[in-house]
């Protein structure tokens, strides 16, 4: 745990009670403050009282008497309305501050000396194989690194911080929306493509939340910047003019003057003279695809910004085993492969992992988002056949139409059934993959619980088959 400073003697209204209110909540009383805990849902509230934690009702409580307002992440702070607590917050002069920004205070009041390192990732897709991958090379090469945000533990939850330790954070555009101090050793903006709109307005606000994470940095520090989609270059462009920090545009389709890209999986380094050749990755078996690639240049930029050697870097990036739910070959049944890409909660991030296949048999839906499937029309002559799941089936079946052969099978179960028998027929290799360009929520928690009932649909297949066998 990291003890929350700043707060001493204070009151800190703490709203949503999940992982990330309640590891709060524990930081802000181990660093002194005092703490007023609510959440709209009573299992929430029964789960902090189990705990240990006396409630205060925050709809009847006296604004007047709170330092701050410590919101989670997946409060709505704007858009489509800001919540009754922001509201609340406002009219009483309180600030209000996510845990990320609870963080960033604590570091910034440490003695210089005791100031860990921090790389902060965001992106629309691929932040999280990123954050791993970055970790991973940094554990390789003998630091003392902690991963976590918007990735596996909340960041308050990591171990406390000493002057030698490297914090790799993942962070969601809602974080940085509540972020204002945050300064960053090495920052990066894989990409951004539309996205959570509704939590932000418009494009231009998502784009703003994600450029808060350049905010505080300055001279010696580094800014690794994907350009391979518009509002990356305008960044990068942007930034480029200010001249304040070492800043590495990443590619992973095109060679640059300046940079870092790839080009047919073999990375190049052009941040000097002349361009080097420093990995092929078609030799990182858990780095496959162009959107791998880009993760890949991008961590291999921040290492760099780190400190460590190139070769290094580039050596460990090879080694990295990769993560649940991205692209993730669950198991294969004779010649039909299962891969798991349940993270891929959007048109975009399913693009990368049809991409990478000449056919799939492709399982989509879920909880639709804005432009459903359609911006993926270019890959459809890629789907052998789709099965489509949840919310979003009969959109997906409209927009498939005259495209693809589709199923709407509804139910997970009966896609992965339904795929791997369309697969198996074909005599030949196959994959199936869940890729579902949706979210969860119609159906399951979250993309973990997802994935993992894909998993699980899959394994119940192998035991039959071993069965009838």
């Amino acid at each position: 745990m990291i003890p929350v400073r700043g707060f001493e003697g204070r009151t800190v209204a703490v709203f949503g009670l999940a992982r990330t209110g309640l590891a709060a909540a524990r930081a802000l009383l181990a660093g002194g403050a005092k703490v007023a805990l609510w959440d709209e849902n009573p299992k929430s509230r029964a789960a902090a009282e189990a705990e240990g934690f006396s409630l205060t009702d925050l709809t009847t409580a006296d604004w007047s008497m709170f330092a701050a307002l410590m919101l989670s992440p997946g409060v709505p702070l704007t858009h489509p309305a800001p919540h009754w607590t922001v509201e609340k917050a406002r009219a009483s002069g309180v600030e209000i501050v996510g845990d990320m920004e609870l963080f960033a205070r604590t570091v910034n009041a440490a003695p210089e000396h005791k100031r860990p390192k921090i790389v902060a990732i965001t992106g629309t897709n691929g932040k999280s194989t990123t954050t791993a991958l970055i970790g991973h090379v940094c554990a390789q090469a003998g630091r003392d690194v902690r991963i976590g945000g918007n990735i596996g533990v909340g960041v308050l939850d990591l171990p406390d911080m000493h002057g030698g330790a490297v914090y790799v954070l993942e962070m969601s555009s809602y974080q940085l929306d509540l972020t204002s101090s945050l300064h960053a050793d090495v920052t990066v903006i894989l990409n951004i493509t539309p996205d959570h709109l509704e939590r932000h307005g418009s494009m231009e606000g998502y784009v703003a939340a994600k450029r808060r994470i350049l905010a505080n940095q300055g001279k010696g520090d580094t800014a690794v910047i994907g350009v391979d989609d518009m509002w990356g270059q305008q960044i990068c462009t942007e930034i480029t003019a200010a001249n304040r920090r070492t800043i590495v545009p990443v590619s992973a389709s095109k060679a640059m003057g300046r940079g870092v890209y790839v080009l047919q999986g073999v990375l190049y380094d052009a941040m000097a003279e002349r361009a080097i050749e420093v990995a092929d990755l078609n030799r990182a078996r858990s780095l496959p695809g162009r959107h791998n690639w880009q993760n890949a240049a991008a961590a291999y930029a921040a290492a760099k910004g780190l400190g460590i050697a190139p070769a290094e870097a580039a050596e460990h990036l090879l080694t990295f085993p990769g993560l649940a739910h991205r692209m993730e070959t669950v198991a294969t049944l004779g010649r039909v492969r299962f891969v798991n890409d349940s993270k891929a909660t959007n048109a975009d991030a399913a693009r990368q992992a049809l991409s990478s296949y000449p056919k799939s048999f492709w399982i989509a839906g879920g909880q639709p988002k804005t432009g459903g499937i359609e911006p993926l029309a270019d890959l459809f002559p890629r789907v052998a056949k789709a099965y489509l799941i949840g919310e979003a089936a009969p959109a997906f079946a409209q927009t498939l139409k005259g495209k693809a052969t589709v199923a709407e099978s509804g139910t997970l179960d009966a896609a992965v059934a339904q795929a791997y028998a369309d697969a198996s027929a074909t005599g030949q290799d196959a994959i199936v993959l869940l890729s579902p360009a949706a979210a969860s929520f119609d159906q399951y928690a979250d993309f973990e619980a997802r994935g993992e009932a894909f998993r699980a649909a899959v394994q119940r297949l192998a035991h039959a088959a071993r069965g009838a066998a």
